[in-house]
């Protein structure tokens, strides 16, 4: 820890927002692990529950979903199931509107990650760039120094490359995070298409009363 503290000092100013930035990173993927962690462990027992009831009762199906509307795939599921007696347009629209918002959540702190991502090596050169010119400034150019102003002036390039080392790596932190959750994303919004297309499917075959809006264009006509 202290070697961490004498490091942070070394660096400059530029390391505590570089600090900061990682502390970010670092809380963002704690966060996101959590709210990944949940979804995969238990959406497959959810589906296959809501997708058994549908096939013999609706009502039941709702139930299931309503009950597992703190995650994602059991709001995205009782959206459609929540209706009553929708056309197969309908229930396959409050999917889609459903599906939508949900994947707005799942996008949540990618805009935070893409951020550090630009901006931790930006701080990395702006704090070698600031760390030089302080160590120019202190030279003795053609005033005959000796070789502890040398060691001196190597010393403090070797301080000011730090924030370059710490940027990056802060940066390559962050870029391995973002690009773990949006393969997640991107998984699962395959995998709630198949799951709705399925769930579609059992409502146009088992539920949807092909006579309903034939009764209906007949009570119109008359």
């Amino acid at each position: 820890m202290t070697r961490v503290y004498d490091l942070l000092l070394k660096g400059g100013p530029v390391m505590w927002p570089l600090l900061g930035l990682s502390v970010l990173a670092i809380a963002c993927a704690l966060e996101r692990t959590w709210f990944w962690f949940r979804l995969l462990t238990k959406e497959d027992r959810i589906v296959h529950n809501v997708l058994e009831a549908a096939r013999y009762d609706l009502s039941e199906a709702a139930r299931i979903a309503d009950y597992a509307q703190f995650l994602p795939i059991g709001r995205f599921l009782f959206a459609p199931l929540s209706l009553k007696q929708p056309t197969p347009e309908t229930f396959r629209l409050a999917m889609e509107a459903a599906g939508d918002k949900e994947f707005i959540q799942m996008r949540k702190g990618d805009k935070m990650l893409e951020t550090i991502i630009a901006v931790a090596p930006l701080l990395g050169l702006l704090g070698t760039v600031t760390g030089l010119i302080g160590t120019f400034n202190n030279l003795n150019i053609g005033g005959g120094g000796s070789t502890a102003d040398a060691s001196r002036a190597a010393a403090g390039i070797g301080e000011a490359l730090l924030t370059t080392a710490a940027g990056m790596l802060v940066a390559i932190i962050a870029l391995l995070i973002f690009r773990t959750l949006v393969t997640l994303q991107s998984q699962q919004m395959d995998y709630f298409t198949e799951v709705g297309s399925e769930l579609e499917l059992i409502y146009r075959q088992f539920w949807y009363d092909t006579t309903i809006p034939e009764e209906a264009h007949k009570s119109q006509n008359n």
